[in-house]
Formats: structure tokens, sequence, C-alpha cells
């Protein structure tokens, strides 16, 4: 008689999902009627694998078939290209933003980081681009899009984010992150490109302090109250401030461009990104984690 060989081992990053949809008390639908085929559960499952995984969408569906997800994730039927493009329509902005909230809610950061880059949001090719230059036609300048990205220190967790399609000042984008931000009695570092005495009053009415080089000037002292604190007092940490760079190039290592090509799903493309990263790194802790606790078996040996 043939024996049914059941898979014994569930996937860690499956149930990360699970709990991260379960602290949202993210409902099975949101169609009170009509057709309940995929829960939303499977829905944010299937969007993570997707950006994850780096591959079109045709790609992705068939080898969805190859994989033990359906299984995992209790499909009842693979969904088509067009079904998991208009699934990334679904959530806005805000949804994805308490999930990142979820993804972190657990750590407690002493030192926070933050910087800004440019990410591709046109796939121009680079060799067309140079073909070209070298058949003497003019350069068309196609502007990137700009994240600034807050992280912690201590573990690389990506805590809150902010997007816009064109190139804008660093400090735009770090007081709407501070304006954001819910945790308390905490440092942050930038680089010279968020020197503001702004930036240091909305840092110190969030009871959090916020540390950045000062700009080099014709003056001896530079204006400002919190500014002349920074410049008399730097903390003895500020070179953590280089792990946001690090973060980064982890993030632009995933996302080689964006793949939207509407502005708000740009948006929404590049936060399932720190999802999916998040997600990855939490993996990594706890396996670290669970290493470090099991003795080792050189212990005890005569």
């Amino acid at each position: 008689m043939q024996k049914q060989i059941y898979y014994q081992y569930e996937n860690k990053l499956h149930k990360q999902i699970i709990k991260l949809c379960h602290s949202l008390e993210l409902p099975l639908h949101y169609n009170k009627k009509g057709p309940k085929l995929f829960t939303n559960y499977q829905r944010v499952g299937l969007i993570i694998l997707f950006l994850r995984s780096k591959k079109s969408l045709i790609e992705f569906i068939k080898e969805l078939f190859e994989s033990r997800w359906p299984i995992w994730l209790s499909l009842k039927e693979i969904p088509g290209k067009s079904t998991l493009h208009d699934w990334m329509k679904l959530f806005n902005l805000n949804f994805l933003r308490k999930l990142i909230e979820q993804t972190v809610s657990q750590e407690k950061p002493s030192v926070m980081a933050i910087d800004a880059t440019g990410i591709d949001s046109w796939q121009r090719s680079r060799h067309y681009e140079r073909r070209r230059k070298q058949c003497g036609f003019s350069e068309e300048h196609m502007p990137y899009a700009k994240a600034d990205v807050l992280v912690d220190t201590k573990k690389k967790l990506v805590y809150d984010f902010t997007f816009r399609i064109k190139p804008r000042h660093d400090v735009l984008g770090a007081k709407t992150i501070f304006k954001r931000l819910k945790v308390k009695n905490v440092l942050i570092l930038g680089d010279k490109g968020y020197d503001a005495e702004e930036l240091h009053q909305i840092a110190f009415e969030k009871c959090n302090k916020f540390y950045a080089p000062i700009r080099k000037s014709s003056r001896n002292r530079p204006n400002g109250r919190f500014r002349k604190k920074a410049f008399d007092n730097p903390p003895i940490n500020k070179g953590m401030r280089s792990i946001s760079e690090t973060v980064i190039r982890s993030l632009k290592v995933r996302i080689t461009s964006l793949r939207s090509k509407l502005h708000y799903m740009k948006k929404r493309e590049f936060a399932w990104h720190i999802i999916a990263y998040n997600l990855k790194l939490i993996l990594q802790l706890i396996s670290e984690l669970l290493m470090m606790k099991q003795p080792s078996c050189y212990s005890g040996c005569s």
C-alpha cells in the first residue's frame, strides 16, 4: 500500500505573514456579498512573495504551480496575473504603513538614522542611453524618484519612509517622518542635508533628540538654539548614521527599478518592498537568536 508523505515543516515566512495580518485584525474578506475565492491573508502573502521573487507577473504565476506555497496558503486555485495586479491596487498606502508599523511594533530602538536616496522609476535601459550618446543624440533628462528612510541602527529595520516622484529637499521628507513618528526618547542621526532648526524643534516636541552635522558657513557658531547644542555637544555614537546607507543599499539590491507606471502605485510598490525586507530581516534575527540559545555540541566533551 502506498504511503502518503506530508510536509511536516511549516514555512517561517508564512508564520510571520499570518502573525502580521492577525495583529491588524484584518478581515478575511472585504465584500459581504459576491465570490469569496481568495482571502486577504492570501492576497498579502502572494504580493509579498511576488515582490520578493524579482520576477515578472507571468513568470511568478508559472513558478507558483511548482512551489508548495499554494498548499501553505490553502489556495483553492492559482490566481491569474491580472488578478494579482488588481490586488496591489486594493490595499492603499495608509494600510501599508500600518503593516510596516506592525512589523516593528515589538521593538524599542534607542538610536535611529535617516537618509535619502534616488530610485529609478522609469526602467530606462542604460545600454540604450549609452548608444544614443555615442550616436550624437541629446540625452533626455529622466528624473528619479526620491525616498527618505528612517531605520533602527541596531536591528536595521525600516520604521517609516516618504516617497516622492521627483527629487525634493531632504528636510521636506524628514519633517513628514518626524511628525508621524510614535517612538519616544530616541536619538535620530542624519547627515548635513538634514541640518535645519525646524527638524530639531519637531524632534524635541516628539520627546526625541536629533543630530545632524552643521553645514560649513562663514559664521563661527550656527544660528538656532538646537543647532548650537548639536554643534557644542555632538553625540558619541554619531558614526552609526552610516548604517542607514547600508539599509538603503540592501533595499536597492532588491529594487533595481520600480515597475509601476502610476505615481500612487509606485509609492505602494516601494512600501511592499519595505514590508518584505522587514519580514526577511525579522526571520534572520529570530534564527540568530535560536542559534545563540542552542548549546554547543562540543560543550562538556573531554
